[in-house]
């Protein structure tokens, strides 16, 4: 990784409680304001934020090992994105694409159709949402091939609207009472290696996958396949090598839509530009959002010029989606993540955390699997001796590394996993002063 300059010192320091006064007084005027179905996991209030720490508003520096879940790859006040923003904003903010487009958006779309896996010819829309891209996309594939059905998979998150929610596995707190839910999806057995059946290999869980599907909906009624190439909010899951590229054969050679949500994975997240490329998966249709625009927000479908383009004028779009600041943040950020090598980076950083992640494992009962890629990274925690899910322990350990200046992340169906999401940008020694709090933590806790 080339030479950065931070803005902020990057260190951690702790000078008041967690939370400190300032926080606790924010978060007495926003219980009277903002709805409680809101939440937020950690409980200091942001002031400032630069490569791989956040400042509260106490003057507390953090170690960030979230980055906005996975938004601030390249930190979340990178100088050229600020930059861009800054220009753009002197000149619109906004006209609407649909009503008078600009090039800002053009040049996303290009730069998308070149970083995007398959050299084949294609079309992107930009919206807001990681949830927006997948609905859209979910219309792309029903309206191009005249089908209804749609699989997902278990452990799967694609987002909080109504269709993304049908999508979603996990019921609390994501699902709860919010029905009924959007109809024709269908839910399969995803490759979830650590608590498959031993032995099971990624193409014989795919041929799982595949005899129920065409068991239970039929092949000439599936519109589309949706999965993440490795799960995010469902326990950072890479499935077994072979189960993608099984799946997408599949898709293919039956006129199924194959839609690979990069929502989470994308953007050099997993040490390449999109975890597909793993293993040469190429994809109908990629989703992405979060690491796309430097925190602003930004989404994308990116898909088959042939899909894309038989949706009628006006039918894709909105008001917002576009927005040519967020636009001129992306491609600062895409041009960011090119000159620093971010992919290059992201596997160094999963080098460095895995070699001593998985010596802590070897010690301590309690760590039933350590997994990722790049700097996408799990510690999944059960009950010493079995593989129950340990979610008491999981919460203990998030807890304690905020006390000691710490942002930690959980996730998984069980709630028993802890994710690493470092800003790619995050610098070596920063990330192993946060690995020493964690590996003391786990030791004491488990």
């Amino acid at each position: 990784m080339s030479e950065i300059e931070y803005r902020l010192p990057q260190k951690r320091a702790i000078v008041t409680e967690l939370p400190g006064p300032a926080s606790r007084a924010l978060d007495a005027r926003r219980r009277a304001t903002v709805a409680a179905g809101v939440g937020s996991s950690v409980p200091v209030y942001a002031a400032d934020a630069d490569g791989g720490v956040l400042v509260d508003v106490d003057g507390n520096s953090l170690i960030d090992l979230g980055s906005g879940i996975a938004v601030t790859s390249v930190g979340a006040s990178d100088a050229a994105v600020a930059e861009a923003v800054r220009e753009q904003v002197g000149h619109f903010t906004h006209t609407c694409f649909m009503v008078t487009p600009y090039e800002g958006y053009v040049r996303v779309a290009e730069e998308l159709s070149a970083l995007t896996p398959g050299d084949h010819d294609k079309r992107t829309v930009l919206f807001n949402s990681g949830a927006e891209a997948v609905e859209n996309a979910v219309k792309v594939a029903r309206l191009a091939t005249g089908r209804d059905a749609i699989v997902a998979f278990d452990h799967a998150y694609h987002g909080r609207t109504n269709l993304t929610m049908a999508l979603t596995a996990k019921s609390m707190p994501y699902k709860t009472n919010f029905g009924p839910f959007a109809p024709e999806v269908y839910r399969m057995p995803m490759s979830y290696p650590y608590r498959d059946e031993a032995g099971l290999t990624g193409e014989q869980a795919a041929r799982r996958t595949i005899t129920q599907i065409e068991k239970q909906i039929g092949a000439d009624s599936v519109a589309a396949i949706i999965i993440e190439p490795i799960q995010g909010e469902g326990g950072f899951i890479v499935p077994a090598p072979g189960f993608l590229p099984t799946l997408a054969a599949w898709a293919k050679e039956n006129g199924v839509v194959f839609i690979a949500d990069e929502v989470q994975s994308g953007f050099a997240r997993t040490g390449t530009w999109f975890a597909c490329e793993d293993e040469g998966v190429v994809p109908d249709i990629i989703t992405m959002a979060k690491g796309i625009a430097g925190g602003l927000p930004l989404s994308a479908i990116t898909g088959r010029a042939d899909l894309l383009d038989k949706v009628h004028p006006g039918g894709l779009g909105g008001t917002y989606g576009g927005n040519p600041i967020a636009c001129a943040a992306a491609l600062a950020t895409i041009d960011t993540m090119r000159a620093l090598d971010l992919p290059a980076r992201a596997r160094h950083i999963e080098e460095l955390a895995m070699t001593r992640l998985r010596a802590l494992a070897a010690d301590v009962p309690a760590i039933g699997d350590v997994r990722g890629r790049g700097a996408m990274i799990a510690v999944e925690f059960v009950k010493p001796g079995t593989t129950e899910p340990d979610a008491e322990l999981t919460k203990t350990v998030s807890a304690k590394a905020l006390e000691q200046g710490v942002i930690l992340l959980t996730c998984g169906t069980y709630g028993n996993i802890v994710r690493l999401l470092p800003p790619l940008v995050i610098g070596d020694e920063l990330l192993s002063d946060a690995l020493s709090v964690i590996e003391d933590i786990v030791r004491t806790a488990a």
